[in-house]
């Protein structure tokens, strides 16, 4: 495996990689050390959830270094990603415990109940965007309910793979509870079918979902799978709109706009789409482009070459198709993978730029004819990941979520996820949910007790 950075598109690293036979070896280990870690008291479990908090903590600025230089995340934003991943260990070494509980159910039987046991072993396939916190949003609440996890990183990002396992070695989790596999694409197939595994969680593309789904079903094995979206940004006529393009703005280019929940449509009723349009206009204009290891940049890179050129090729498209470009629509002339912070307006269902999952900093602004048309655009999308709606009025902000096709609707905030709340979406975005008590419960069995 190679790392480059993406910000001079110089090659960094080296790693070897796993052979189809180390790769199965290290699943067979991981399966036996699920039989004994699912005996492991929950409390125990918590200790060791919390000592991997520790040691994220611990090694924060490491951390955050390695995520800057292996996929050009802006190194404060890298610190903040350290700082969650620490915080959902710590939620779920203190919920576990309540969320497992078994349950009563009063039936004619002497004692009935529910109770929640741990599957085995979990592949985890995972993405590079954020390298730590999607591997810990799967992991933690794996391993606190008892199941051990193999992970699959993305290729580009290898010295996080084997950070992450480094972190868990240091908490003193036994050998095999938590694996890094050193492998491409090529061997997830075989991964899957492994005996050893028992499901699969992945966050990826929609082509990278459909394929392990149907890998996963083959075999019969549960799968949570995280994909792509489009999130739609709504901003009613009873906005400020200068005020609401500042956080526009931030949530376009969060990560240099390659978050699956960054917005990506904003869809704005016509009373308020000029203003609005020519303040996020600026805001972009203004943002700070440059290294991510520099703490006054406020964008990087994109972290890959091939991602470049896919993003201008979607905008050119766009603007072919009628769309008006408001600023940006280029690569930066410098070295790395740079795509200047860019705006189109007058943009419409069947441009790529409303169709597809545009995965940079580019904000495409849709005009609505009032809120019902903004609910129609907004849900006119194969995906359906996250939403928010910017109002004056937060009981219509409330009534239109409860119509918009979504796993996740936030009302003047931008979206994000949270340990304490469900995560995943619907449509093509996916299915199944991460986090909070329905994530830790994703991965179980939910067993019936019955006591004559």
């Amino acid at each position: 495996m190679i790392a480059i950075d993406p910000n001079t598109g110089e090659r960094i690293g080296d790693y070897a990689e796993h052979s189809p036979a180390a790769a199965a070896a290290l699943l067979e280990r991981a399966g036996g050390a699920f039989a004994a870690w699912r005996e492991t008291p929950l409390a125990e479990r918590a200790r060791r959830l919390r000592a991997a908090a520790g040691a994220l903590r611990a090694r924060s600025g490491e951390h955050a270094r390695l995520m800057t230089r292996e996929m050009g995340k802006p190194i404060g934003a890298a610190e903040a990603e350290v700082e969650k991943c620490a915080l959902t260990c710590d939620f779920f070494a203190d919920h576990a415990a309540a969320f497992l509980a078994s349950e009563p159910v009063t039936t004619e039987a002497a004692r009935s109940y529910v109770r929640f046991d741990p599957l085995g072993v979990v592949l985890a396939v995972m993405p590079w965007n954020f390298p730590f916190w999607q591997v810990f949003r799967c992991a933690a609440p794996a391993l606190a309910a008892g199941n051990a996890v193999a992970l699959k990183h993305a290729s580009n990002v290898p010295g996080c793979a084997l950070a992450i396992e480094q972190v868990f070695r240091e908490a003193g989790f036994p050998q095999g509870v938590f694996t890094t596999l050193m492998v491409g694409a090529g061997l997830v197939p075989g991964l899957i079918r492994h005996p050893a595994v028992r499901a699969v969680s992945l966050t990826g593309s929609e082509p990278a979902g459909a394929a392990v789904a149907a890998l996963a079903g083959a075999a019969l094995k549960k799968t949570v799978l995280e994909l792509g979206g489009s999130d739609p940004f709504i901003v009613l006529a009873d906005a400020d709109p200068v005020a609401v393009a500042a956080p526009a703005a931030l949530a376009r280019t969060i990560n240099n706009g390659q978050s699956c929940i960054a917005a990506k449509r904003f869809i704005v009723e016509e009373a308020v789409a000029p203003r609005f349009e020519q303040a996020l206009i600026e805001r972009m204009r203004g943002l700070v482009v440059g290294d991510p290891a520099d703490r006054a940049t406020q964008v990087g890179p994109l972290a890959r070459a091939d991602l470049l050129a896919e993003l201008h090729g979607q905008v050119t498209r766009s603007l072919a198709a009628g769309a008006v470009l408001g600023c940006g629509g280029a690569r930066l002339d410098r070295a790395g993978f740079f795509y200047a912070p860019t705006v189109l307006t007058q943009v419409r269902p069947g441009m790529p730029a409303f169709d597809e999952e545009t995965f940079g900093p580019v904000a495409a602004v849709a005009r609505a004819r009032d809120a019902d048309h903004a609910v129609e655009l907004a849900n006119l999308s194969r995906y359906g990941l996250g939403a928010s709606v910017w109002c004056g009025d937060r009981a219509r902000g409330e009534a239109l979520a409860a119509r918009l096709e979504a796993g996740a609707v936030f009302v003047n905030e931008a979206v994000r996820s949270d340990p304490r709340l469900p995560f995943g979406g619907v449509k093509r975005s996916g299915y199944g949910r991460e986090l909070a008590a329905f994530g830790i419960r994703e991965f179980v069995n939910v067993k019936t007790v019955w006591v004559r």
